[in-house]
């Protein structure tokens, strides 16, 4: 592999770290000197290029403890995907890239802490739906100067176009939406743990079928190759370990992240294996009796037991389930009917109430939902059984709101708050983020706010805080 030169800078999209662990994280980057080609290249030739790079326990680099190089490769983009351990739990490093004679910026990553020893706190940011429509990212802006461990992302990174299909295009999409500085600062910052949810691919897949209204509605084959270069732009642009690289129209993104005996985040993929969507009504429908089928899926049989056996081992006092849709209840009507929207998790009742069932019967310690999707600030109670809200409290979720998407149905979720009293808070108004302080005797979820997702002088403020006290499942303000 040749050195490359470059006509100019060809790290126009930043650096990112992601997933840690006790002993390093995957540190990423993508070479692309022209950004938006339109061929999806990036400006970059049709061959291997070595980037090297370096983690070191100063931002001077004057202590460099890991060096390595990979190669960026034409058919990943020429992203890097760089997997470092030998590092320290619990500790700071600074990292950079090179290729050729081009120094990349430098970003700032930490390990998870030891799972054998006491671990006081972490601290997260919750963050989703960035369209880049919606404005600049203030969100980021302000977020990236907040004291943050780590950042969890639940999806809608990108937003897709209605002619969205070839590896092309969403190369293109992931490419301008990384050239954001507030979204480069964020990442350069934080080390980030990723799922995704619909629009990185197509509004409301389900499994192997696209949306009712798609282009692909009809054409398998068609929709599995859109689906095949949507999994491939994501990784190419993502910092994932290489476990997540795709195979075709699969990508495996559920996996845990431990936060020494503090925390485990269990990262679900409720799109890939679930069943199609009963009813398109935006934002309800009435409820479609379907959804009570004990057979329909949200997430796979598989990755099913793959999360009650990992609630079930886990020796983590706060168990996270970070996911993309509302699994709480909400009936929209506000008369004698049910109307619900079928895309979240009411419309797979059975298969939420097998998770409620799990975690009353099973006990694992201290389960918090962590949604967004919906582009507004919630703070739900999940109980044993969803459509009773008289029935025990046996978790919290916490739903963020939107960097930057608007919330163009609020009014209609405002009017049926009232009728569903297992909603402790909503506010539909506001873009931002929820930052979570978690410790061994509780957690504190502050839902912090921009004035204008594209107001970025202005700071995030905290519009509300709300603390779960270890034991003791459900919200109250703080």
């Amino acid at each position: 592999m040749a050195a490359p030169r470059f006509g100019t800078n060809p790290f126009t999209l930043g650096v990112a770290s992601g997933d840690p662990a006790p002993d390093g994280v995957v540190l990423w980057t993508r070479l692309a000197p022209d950004p938006l080609a339109t061929d999806g290249s990036a400006g970059m030739p049709p061959r291997v290029v070595p980037v090297h790079w370096e983690v070191a326990e100063d931002e001077a680099f004057g202590r460099i403890v890991r060096r390595g190089t990979e190669p960026a490769m034409p058919e990943l983009g020429h992203s890097v995907h760089a997997e470092v351990h030998g590092l320290r739990p619990s500790a700071d490093y600074f990292y950079r890239f090179r290729a050729g004679a081009e120094i990349s910026p430098v970003g700032r990553t930490s390990t998870a802490p030891d799972p054998r020893r006491r671990t006081d706190a972490v601290t997260f940011a919750l963050a989703s739906c960035q369209s880049w429509a919606g404005g600049r990212y203030a969100a980021y802006r302000t977020m990236a100067q907040e004291d943050l461990d780590l950042v969890v992302h639940v999806g809608d990174y990108v937003y897709e176009g209605r002619d969205t299909e070839t590896l092309a295009n969403f190369r293109r999409i992931h490419a301008q939406y990384k050239t954001s500085p507030d979204l480069q600062a964020a990442h350069a910052a934080f080390p980030f743990v990723v799922t995704f949810d619909d629009h990185e691919i197509e509004n409301n897949w389900a499994g192997g079928v696209s949306q009712p209204d798609g282009e692909a509605s009809n054409e398998p084959a068609r929709f599995a190759a859109l689906r095949a270069a949507a999994f491939q732009a994501y990784y190419e642009h993502l910092p994932l370990r290489r476990i997540a690289r795709p195979q075709g129209a699969s990508i495996r993104l559920h996996r845990r992240v431990g936060y020494g005996d503090l925390a485990t985040f269990h990262v679900l993929d409720t799109r890939q294996y679930r069943d199609p969507q009963l009813d398109p009504g935006f934002p309800s429908a009435p409820l479609h009796p379907a959804s009570a089928d004990p057979a329909r899926t949200f997430t796979g049989t598989e990755q099913e037991r793959w999360l009650f056996d990992g609630l079930d081992r886990s020796a983590a006092r706060w168990n996270v389930l970070a996911q993309q849709t509302i699994m709480a209840h909400f009936d929209y009507d506000t008369g004698p009917g049910v109307a619900v929207n079928h895309d979240q998790w009411d419309g797979y009742a059975a298969a939420r109430q097998r998770v409620l069932d799990f975690v009353a019967q099973r006990r694992p310690s201290n389960p918090v939902v962590v949604t967004s999707d919906w582009h507004s600030s919630w703070v739900n109670d999940l109980t044993a059984v969803a459509t009773d809200p008289t029935s025990a409290v046996v978790a919290t979720e916490f739903v963020g709101t939107s960097i930057s998407s608007g919330c163009g149905w609020a009014d209609e979720v405002a009017a049926a708050v009232p009728h569903n009293p297992q909603v402790k808070f909503f506010d539909g108004a506001r873009r931002g983020y929820v930052r979570c302080e978690v410790t061994p005797q509780e957690w504190r979820s502050d839902y912090r706010v921009v004035a204008s997702a594209a107001d970025t002088a202005a700071p995030a403020t905290t519009l509300t805080s709300w603390v779960v006290a270890d034991g003791r499942p459900g919200a109250v303000p703080a």
